[in-house]
């Protein structure tokens, strides 16, 4: 879990303290499919997203010390925590319905393991799904599934490293 160095008792930027948000890789061809899959899957309208490029992903980005130039994790923020990697992947997935929920017993691997074959996919992303050559909009029908950045963000650094 990623989280900062000191308690917090502020949200990252354009948060609120229930949201939970999935920042994805907006050029990436199967990162967009991931998000395709949550808006047709989350009936619960549970999770938000935002692309890693958008005004709204750099801020939050910057809020945990992640780097605003090169994406290769898919980031999972639940109020002031965010997690990475195959934990991100479980911990959405656990919250879906059946039989998607299923794929959390992935978990029983050891985690550098999961993570390991996280970064393989990760690492050859392009290569192997494609990549467009700016990020994508939303439809206007799935605009309330994306963050919105209606106030204005403070964003302070914070080491957020294991």
């Amino acid at each position: 879990m990623i989280q900062p160095t000191t308690p917090q008792t502020n949200m990252p930027p354009y948060m609120q303290s229930d949201d939970r948000v999935v920042l994805f890789d907006g050029v990436c061809k199967l990162c967009n499919a991931w998000s395709k899959f949550l808006i047709k899957y989350d009936r619960r309208r549970q999770f938000k997203m935002a692309s890693v490029q958008s005004p709204e992903g750099q801020a939050i980005l910057t809020w945990f010390d992640m780097p605003l130039d090169r994406f290769d994790t898919m980031l999972y923020v639940e109020g002031e925590h965010a997690f990475e990697k195959s934990e991100a992947f479980l911990r959405i997935i656990a919250q879906f319905p059946p039989p998607w929920r299923y794929l959390k017993v992935f978990r029983i691997l050891p985690r550098f393991l999961r993570d390991w074959g996280y970064d393989l996919i990760a690492q050859n992303r392009y290569s192997l799904f494609g990549k467009y050559d700016h990020c994508l909009l939303p439809t206007p029908d799935h605009n309330s599934r994306f963050l919105q950045g209606a106030q204005a963000p403070s964003i302070a650094k914070h080491t957020t490293h294991e």
